[in-house]
């Protein structure tokens, strides 16, 4: 994703907030970075991409936390956490 071709300035962005929002609506929609005096200091993204997001730091949460339980001996075999996913499945 190239943020360079979304860097606004807030001016931009207030004149042109009901175009720029309707953009998001777009699959690929980049997000916009408003500047104020040519600093960046705000990032504008459509809720989906948001939610893309979160998904992922969830995850790469999830991997960071059980890769540390693994190192110090707390991890549990593959077949066992499969197990315990599918009778959550069934509830």
């Amino acid at each position: 994703m190239q943020l360079s071709t979304a860097v606004r300035p807030i001016s931009a962005v207030k004149a042109h907030l009901k175009e720029i929002i309707h953009t998001f609506n777009e699959e690929a929609a980049p997000p916009v970075v408003i500047t104020q005096n040519g600093e960046a200091k705000a990032v504008l993204m459509g809720v989906h991409e948001y939610e893309r997001m979160q998904e992922t730091l969830a995850m790469l949460k999830a991997l960071s936390v059980s890769g540390k339980s693994f190192e110090t001996g707390k991890g549990r075999p593959a077949r066992e956490v499969f197990a315990g996913l599918r009778a959550k499945g069934k509830r």
